[in-house]
């Protein structure tokens, strides 16, 4: 079956504290688009919806646009820049660095991301 589907018209979105997420829902699965604002931080504006200590979902990750600072629940800590691919298990934190939005699109995590 071919489908074809687009983020401008996503099949679902998710809000959060700066930042969203936007859904493309396939019959193999779906993939996200994460939007995080200047100021996001996932234990700031997602921990309190996702309830747990870590953002617990792994991530395949191909960064778009601008800087994210992620820290791993061991204490590593790296930054995700435009056009590198990250694959993060669970337990890490991430947030904006610097004034320009993040734009990530997930292969993995997005369908439970943001998710209670």
């Amino acid at each position: 079956m071919m489908e074809n589907k687009d983020f401008a018209t996503p099949d679902e979105v998710r809000t959060f504290g700066n930042g969203r997420a936007e859904l493309l829902k396939f019959t193999g699965g779906e993939i996200g688009r994460l939007v995080l604002k200047p100021g996001w931080r996932w234990s700031n504006d997602v921990k309190p919806i996702a309830g747990t200590q870590w953002c617990e979902a792994p991530h395949f990750q191909y960064h778009v646009s601008g800087t994210l600072r992620i820290r791993m629940a061991d204490g590593t800590e790296f930054e995700a820049t435009p056009g590198q691919v990250t694959n993060l298990p669970s337990g890490h934190d991430a947030w904006v660095v610097g004034d320009e939005d993040v734009v990530i699109v997930d292969w993995w995590g997005a369908a439970h991301y943001a998710k209670q």
